[in-house]
């Protein structure tokens, strides 16, 4: 399906080519580039075993992304056996890996290889929203493959609009917003409020909203998610009111054994919002943990997830008791 709609908007996330990009500091990024391009089409059973290798190598050092998940584990699974804890490190930095290894496919190739490629379960929950023509917001945890689904949409030609954070390198940060609306769609930096998000929602577009980072204790209420608490946004059920949404959570998974993206979802939230502000971030939290029951490996335990703390403290720098 051809997507001819005008999704420009002033006021969205438009980053574009500069000059000086060209100059010598961005040259290993190119190069970076262009190594991924051709390097994406290798076999997936290359990608798997160079994921694996560097996966044992990452997970066993004492900081950086390995360490990060370790502590978020025994945080939140603090019964957990250690040797567990441990495999799912290994699986989800070997996960990631592979994922990002191929991760230029989904520029590379074309809507029907990523219809192809990708298996949606649940999709009966979003149209029969979208049959009421009411708003829908789609509640997105942070999983390696997390943008496929809405680049998917956008394909089918979906009006979908989302929210990011810009990163350091604007070189990378051009790339990136390129792939992320290479099928159409819009982008808005976290950093210029929620306001051009909700507008477009009410004019038609479907958000994709990741609210499970740690945005600090004064935008956050603490709440419990899994065996402690979190600095949770409590932003879903203001942005249901505001928009007249339905919230229709999903999960995304990367299946490094047959290199296909499974989109999981689930019906839209009942009850939702709630009565208050930390029943939404409740409601929100469950969902996610829910989803890690079955397959941790999936999401992104190498965040700072538990960055902010009801004591003020700094859990990343402590070491992490043994006592499972």
């Amino acid at each position: 399906m051809k997507n001819t709609r005008n999704d420009f908007d002033p006021k969205a996330y438009n980053p574009r080519f500069q000059r000086s990009f060209l100059a010598p500091k961005y040259w290993s990024t190119w190069l970076g580039i262009l190594f991924a391009i051709p390097f994406s089409l290798l076999p997936l059973a290359l990608h798997r075993w160079l994921a694996q290798r560097a996966a044992s190598k990452v997970a066993s050092k004492t900081k950086g992304q390995g360490q990060r998940a370790r502590v978020n584990l025994s945080y939140c699974y603090p019964k957990m056996p250690k040797e567990k804890r441990e495999e799912i490190i290994f699986k989800m930095i070997s996960t990631a890996g592979a994922y990002l290894m191929r991760f230029p496919l989904l520029t590379l190739r074309s809507r029907k290889w990523l219809a192809r490629n990708t298996v949606v379960n649940g999709l009966e929950h979003f149209n029969k929203v979208k049959s009421t023509e009411q708003n829908v917001i789609f509640l997105v945890p942070h999983t390696w493959s997390v943008d496929v689904f809405a680049m998917l949409l956008a394909s089918q030609g979906h009006p979908i609009c989302t929210m990011v954070k810009s990163q350091k390198n604007p070189l990378s940060e051009w790339a990136m917003s390129k792939q992320r609306k290479h099928y159409g769609g819009r982008l808005y930096e976290r950093s210029g409020g929620i306001k051009p998000f909700i507008k477009a929602i009410n004019d038609g577009y479907t958000g994709y909203f990741l609210p499970d980072q740690d945005h600090g204790p004064k935008k956050s209420v603490f709440v419990d998610f899994c065996a402690t608490t979190k600095a949770t946004l409590p932003v879903m059920g203001f942005l249901a009111k505001a928009t007249n949404s339905k919230i229709i959570p999903l999960w995304t998974e990367f299946d490094v054994k047959t290199g296909k993206f499974v989109i999981d979802i689930y019906p839209a939230l009942e009850g939702f919002p709630t009565e208050s502000a930390e029943g939404d971030a409740i409601v929100m939290n469950q969902f996610i943990e829910q989803c890690c029951q079955n397959k941790p490996e999936q999401y992104m335990w190498n965040l700072k997830l538990l960055h902010s703390q009801q004591d003020g403290s700094y859990i990343y720098d402590k070491p992490i008791s043994e006592e499972s």
